[in-house]
């Protein structure tokens, strides 16, 4: 069947026609790793994985990349501000090499949680493509797109009739920023490709800061993406996805500075995901109402039963999350399972509906309408006309692009969904991990969470999870 995605840049739903036949190339902005990766950043990879489910299930394959940005990424998108892993790093009194370590790895350690299909997926980080950024920015100064001011080289948007084409975004209105010296930037919409470092005497020197043509510094936000992408992806690619936050500045910048260099179309199909609400509002630090993975795991509710939850919500929707909904999906999630494991689970040899995998085909191939196969499903097991030996296959082939973990399942993933798996006594536990569970009670105690959160993370990095309850901490394999 035809694959139809909705396209940011078209604003229209167009039916996918990949580059090339033999694989489909998707870039997908990753995270910055300075923090946990809150519920609404984890959306983002969800809705990735689906889209490279849906077409792997379509008889694609898929090059995929997802970067990790550990420099240049400031505290305001207006270029300015402090870069945000060095003042991560400042507010745990660690190096920023550690600071990246630490919020890498719980990135990826969410995405196995959430059954994020991983394998093949490129990871490059930004500070390993120093060199190939340079080189590009050195391209755009060739070709007359830069200037330079006193706090580094920016790109001149002016030059580009089309700047902002994709939302349609209405740089007339736009107002000039305080993104540098008044008068230094020519243009409300220019932004930076290479900042200079603080002048010595001056702001705090930098951990992270590189010798580049223009003098000491970093490179923008903006420049990794096209640059990585380049590298491994080529001059043009078929699928690049985000947040819809990232279209007005983000996915622009990346535009201009990409086709500026090669003089084509950078991306064929831009797609976007929603945001995520919590109670009605916007996910934000400041009004203290980010749940992370851990928050979830901490209620004795499954990973899956947040992707269980997403995927009950089109991607192109704005989600209301609220604990009563991700316990009702933990509920159905449960549902799915135990029925699946106690009615099929020794059902062999059946083959897939052709009736309902028609319909499933439909859904998932009309921009990723995921949320009717949800309702699909349950159609399915209340169908007395499918035998159960055809049920589980069908439910299986359907699982290849929900993720919902139905090929692994079995009695005891039916018990750690209901949050009653095995448990290890703190006694027994090896006296390196008891020790550090210990340290951990002690600091939460003091209330000294930044602590408690850094050795809860550690205990992660050896296999342990670690649950605060009424009795004490519970402790099991991770």
């Amino acid at each position: 069947m035809v694959v139809k995605f909705h396209n940011t840049l078209t604003n229209e739903n167009e039916e996918f026609k990949p580059r090339k036949e033999s694989a489909v190339t998707m870039y997908n902005c990753g995270p910055t790793v300075y923090d946990y990766a809150t519920i609404g950043n984890l959306r983002a990879y969800v809705f990735a994985d689906s889209i490279k489910r849906v077409l792997k299930y379509s008889g694609y394959d898929v090059k995929q990349v997802i970067n990790i940005t550990d420099v240049g990424h400031l505290t305001s998108d207006a270029d300015e501000g402090e870069d945000k892993v060095e003042s991560g790093a400042k507010r745990e009194g660690i190096k920023v090499k550690d600071i990246v370590k630490r919020y890498t790895n719980a990135f990826f350690n969410d995405l196995k949680k959430l059954n994020v299909d991983t394998k093949n997926i490129i990871f490059p980080k930004a500070t390993e493509y120093i060199g190939e950024q340079i080189a590009f920015i050195q391209t755009l100064d060739e070709k007359g797109y830069t200037y330079k001011t006193s706090d580094g080289i920016y790109f001149d948007t002016s030059l580009l009739p089309d700047y902002g084409k994709l939302g349609n975004i209405d740089t007339k209105g736009l107002k000039e920023g305080a993104r540098i010296k008044k008068g230094e930037k020519k243009n409300p919409t220019d932004f930076a490709l290479w900042k200079f470092s603080p002048p010595a005497g001056g702001e705090e020197k930098r951990q992270q800061e590189w010798d580049s043509p223009w003098g000491v510094g970093f490179p923008g936000w903006h420049i990794e993406c096209s640059a990585m992408s380049m590298k491994h992806l080529g001059k043009q690619i078929d699928i690049h996805t985000g947040g819809v936050d990232h279209i007005p500045v983000h996915h622009n910048n990346e535009i201009a500075q990409t086709e500026s260099v090669t003089g084509k179309q950078f991306v064929n199909y831009w797609m976007h995901n929603e945001f995520i609400t919590i109670e009605g509002q916007k996910i934000a630090k400041s009004l203290g109402n980010t749940i992370y993975l851990k928050n979830i795991i901490d209620r004795g509710l499954s990973p899956l039963s947040l992707r269980y939850w997403f995927l009950t919500a089109h991607y192109r929707t704005k989600a209301n999350f609220t604990w009563d909904a991700l316990e009702a999906a933990q509920t159905a999630l449960f549902k799915l399972h135990k029925h699946f494991v106690e009615e099929y689970g020794a059902k062999k040899g059946g083959v897939v509906s052709i009736e309902y995998k028609e319909k499933f085909d439909a859904f998932v191939n009309n921009d990723l309408d995921i949320p009717q196969t949800i309702a699909l499903i349950w159609d399915l097991i209340k169908d007395e006309n499918v035998p159960k030996e055809d049920k589980r296959s069908t439910l299986l082939s359907f699982d290849e692009v929900l993720g919902l973990g139905l090929d692994h399942s079995n009695k005891k993933l039916v018990g750690l969904l209901s949050g009653k798996g095995e448990k290890l006594k703190v006694g027994k536990l090896p006296e390196e991990i008891k020790n550090l569970v210990d340290e951990r009670e002690k600091a939460r105690k003091k209330e000294d969470f930044e602590k408690a959160d850094a050795i809860r993370d550690e205990l992660k990095e050896k296999g342990y999870e670690i649950e605060d309850t009424d009795k004490g901490p519970e402790v099991s394999t991770s």
